[in-house]
């Protein structure tokens, strides 16, 4: 018993410490969790920006050591398109499914000024369709395709001068949402004492305008070291190429001119191999894990306030899921009703309204016929009286006729008597 509460340790973390007699065995999980890691396969998700020609498929080719065959992008497109592939490696035994995203078209257009937006809703539409996987009654987040974007390379064109407005916006609408790791591409076309001049105008112009970009981290013992000096080459300046050169006795890949040769894995010559340590060896599980926890975990907070979320109620208590949802949903309720009482009101007044107009109507029509009316009994009095005149002329007028007529047959009836006695007369005076 006294050895039983030797081995405890009582803790100020609310827990004990306690000793093992003998093996148990759950020391093997470390190697349950490379087994199942190993079965699952893993995924990356690069995103490449960059002006048409800044040597992004170049040096994704050269930094996996294969070809992607990125079809050819042209310069007169009118807006920025965003390019996905997926493509499964394999590599001792390790599937590592990787998207690359290639911004197409990006910084060709006359007015850049949306360039980044198309990107900007890109990134958001993959976190969105995350939550909604998340949000979902019956999940399958272990077999869900995982389109995230854990790293943003920046390619930057090596002017030697300074960064571009476009190029500030960009990263400075982007460093809350990815991992920026900006890049001079190309960089065998400045001189050494210009590249680095250049590389700290770049980190000044950075740090002035508040762009955060992906720090290489430092808390782990064992990377903690390289992570730092790393930190202090950054933005990267590389060279990408997928052919080979001879040179002695190897082959190696590189890029030949008339002036020499520049060796992509020579690190004297640009930050290929840096890039590519950092990026893939190194740091490829950090970027993956800054992806869910800061990045997606920020989009989704976002989004679960705008939905009427909170992990704290107006007391400063905490609200279960249950609470918050019941609550937005009486909110919910009192604006429907609200919303619904305001449409009724407006259909009362819309009805009142239209009555106004139509009683006014009314009214109008009602004065028109009493109206028209008027001037029918007027115009209907003076045809009776002109009726009234008309009848009376030709009553006038068949008794003109009648009379007419009576003595005109009178005349015709006295005029054959008097020719009958002129004739009887005549003959008397013969026998006479």
């Amino acid at each position: 018993m006294d050895a039983s509460r030797a081995g405890r340790q009582p803790q100020n973390d609310g827990y004990r410490t306690l000793s093992l007699s003998g093996h148990v065995g759950f020391g093997s999980l470390p190697d349950q969790l490379v087994k199942k890691s190993i079965k699952q396969g893993f995924c990356f998700n690069i995103l490449c920006i960059g002006e048409t020609g800044s040597g992004k498929s170049t040096l994704i080719n050269s930094l996996f050591n294969t070809s992607f065959d990125d079809p050819v992008s042209t310069h007169f497109l009118p807006n920025v398109r965003l390019r996905a592939q997926t493509y499964e490696l394999r590599e001792n035994n390790v599937l590592l499914k990787l998207t690359i995203v290639n911004t197409v078209g990006f910084g060709d257009q006359i007015n850049k000024e949306d360039s980044y937006q198309p990107i900007v809703d890109y990134i958001d539409a993959q976190f969105e369709a995350y939550l909604q996987e998340e949000l979902k009654i019956k999940r399958s987040l272990f077999s869900y395709h995982d389109t995230r974007i854990h790293v943003c390379l920046y390619f930057i064109s090596p002017t030697g001068h300074s960064l571009k407005t476009l190029d500030l916006l960009t990263m400075k609408s982007l460093d809350s949402k990815v991992n920026i790791i900006p890049i001079i591409g190309k960089a065998d076309s400045i001189s050494k004492t210009e590249l680095q001049k250049f590389k700290n105008k770049i980190m000044s112009e950075l740090v002035s305008n508040g762009v955060h970009i992906y720090q290489f981290p430092t808390d782990d013992e064992t990377v903690s070291k390289i992570n730092t000096i790393m930190n202090g080459h950054l933005p990267f300046a590389v060279v990408g190429s997928t052919e080979e050169v001879k040179i002695g006795n190897k082959m190696v890949r590189a890029r030949q001119y008339p002036w020499g040769i520049v060796q992509v894995e020579n690190e004297n010559h640009c930050d290929f191999v840096k890039l590519r340590e950092m990026l893939i060896s190194t740091n490829m599980e950090d970027l993956r894990e800054q992806t869910h926890a800061r990045h997606y975990e920020l989009y989704r907070r976002c989004r679960l306030e705008e939905m009427g979320f909170r992990d704290i109620g107006p007391e400063n208590k905490p609200v279960s899921l249950q609470e918050a949802y019941e609550a937005k949903r009486h909110e919910f309720y009192l604006e429907l009703q609200r919303k619904e009482e305001e449409m009724r009101q407006q259909f009362v007044q819309r009805v009142k309204e239209k009555e106004a107009i139509l009683k006014e109507a009314e009214q109008q029509v009602q004065t028109k016929f009493e109206h028209r009316m008027l001037m029918h009994r007027e115009v209907k009095l003076k045809l009776e009286k002109q009726k009234k005149v008309l009848e009376d002329e030709i009553a006038m007028f068949i008794e003109k006729k009648a009379n007419a007529e009576l003595l005109q047959s009178q005349a015709s009836v006295s005029t054959p008597v008097v020719s009958l006695k002129r004739d009887k007369d005549r003959k008397n005076s013969s026998f006479t």
